[in-house]
């Protein structure tokens, strides 16, 4: 193994020092403004009522996360309860790539990479490493278990920053297919949510060979604008499409950061609360706030705001295979995320062998609703055993 190809144990270990000046950048935070809070409640003045959050992320709700983030939130707990997993670093396409490595007692696991999304962090698996790799101690079947990889995207976090061009999904996809030729895994699972329900299909795209079937939370797949394709579909179906190219056209996040990452950088790099407030747009339904200020915590240490937002220019602007992929795809779509057509979803995907539709859960389900996405990432690979 070249030196290029080692794989360096790894430990979370921020000097004091970067967690004084967290605490001394909240303490001396300075708040946007905002309208006046309203004082109508169906009508009649009843008192005030603070606004929504028509206009972006309110006031209070960074209020709120920033007291805790300055007075309670303890990150050398998290610290410990990251570093209570095995981790690794190694370099592939020139960058380091961080990652978790947790085998399963189980000598027959299936070796299965999950990718997590933005603004996510691999911390976003750390509840499903226990019940996949060791089923048996969480009422499970040991035939089901795992062999865990939960990698840093690129850019992202312990990754550290990008330092060049052009890491799209289809780069980190191939940079995944190394990092388990490393680790001793011919073959092996993939499973993603967000952007890492982006970069797991490219992975059995273009790694077919190896991978043994792709598990996401999400298909994005949508109209092509061909309007054959809308022959058919019934009106909850076209109003759910109205939807969807409704919250696609206002999604500011994915609309900054495909256009001018670096210009939005300037102010995440410099403002913790502003950090806050970015990723809190997409991450405030997550039941327990310790899991964003995590994230933001993260982010701001390893100042990974600037390299993150370009994975979304960089895929904004790659030329990318679109080819019907052939290799076995699952879906678990849960309520309170958007759901792929299942029309289009065929139209892109010849091999879709798993569909569940769940009635509780959001866009992040390993945080609120674990249980049901273990079930289904087990069922799934079960049919490949």
């Amino acid at each position: 193994m070249s030196t290029h190809e080692k794989i360096e144990p790894f430990r979370v270990e921020i000097p004091q020092a970067d967690l004084d000046d967290l605490r001394d950048r909240l303490v001396r935070t300075r708040f946007a403004e905002a309208l006046p809070e309203s004082e109508v409640t169906d009508g009649v003045q009843k008192g005030p009522v603070s606004p929504g959050w028509e206009y972006g992320v309110p006031v209070s709700f960074v209020r709120d996360l920033v007291a805790r983030w300055r007075d309670s939130y303890d990150w050398r707990a998290w610290e410990a309860k990251i570093n209570a997993f095995p981790q690794f670093t190694t370099e592939i396409d020139g960058q380091n790539i961080h990652f978790l490595h947790v085998r399963s007692p189980e000598p027959s696991a299936t070796p299965l990479i999950l990718t997590h999304g933005w603004p996510n962090t691999f911390v976003e698996y750390l509840g499903l490493i226990g019940p996949l790799t060791d089923p048996a101690a969480h009422g499970g079947d040991p035939a089901d278990a795992f062999d865990v990889v939960i990698p840093s995207i690129p850019g992202f976090g312990f990754s550290g920053h990008t330092a060049s061009k052009g890491w799209d999904m289809a780069r980190i996809a191939d940079t995944w297919a190394e990092l388990m030729s490393r680790l001793g895994y011919e073959r092996f699972g993939a499973h993603g949510n967000d952007a890492g329900a982006m970069v797991s299909p490219e992975l059995g795209r273009r790694h077919a060979d190896r991978v043994i079937g792709v598990h996401v939370n999400q298909i994005f797949s949508f109209p092509s604008g061909d309007p054959a394709e809308f022959e058919g579909l019934s009106p909850e179906d076209m109003q759910y499409l109205g939807f969807l190219q409704s919250f696609v056209a206002h999604s500011i996040h994915d609309i900054a950061q495909q256009a001018q990452p670096q210009t939005l950088a300037h102010a995440l790099a410099d403002s913790p609360a502003g950090q806050l407030a970015w990723i809190g747009q997409l991450l405030a339904g997550v039941p327990d706030p310790d899991l964003i200020l995590t994230n933001a915590t993260i982010y701001w240490l390893t100042n990974t705001s600037a390299s993150s937002a370009r994975l979304y220019y960089e895929n904004h602007h790659a030329e990318l295979d679109t080819s019907r992929t052939t290799f076995p795809i699952g879906l678990s779509s849960f309520a309170y995320d958007f759901r792929p057509l299942r029309r289009f979803a065929e139209r892109d995907h010849a091999d879709i062998v798993s569909w569940k539709e769940h009635d509780r859960g959001g866009h992040w389900a390993a945080h609120d609703a674990p249980d049901l996405l273990i079930d289904d990432i087990r069922e799934f690979f079960r049919m490949f055993a």
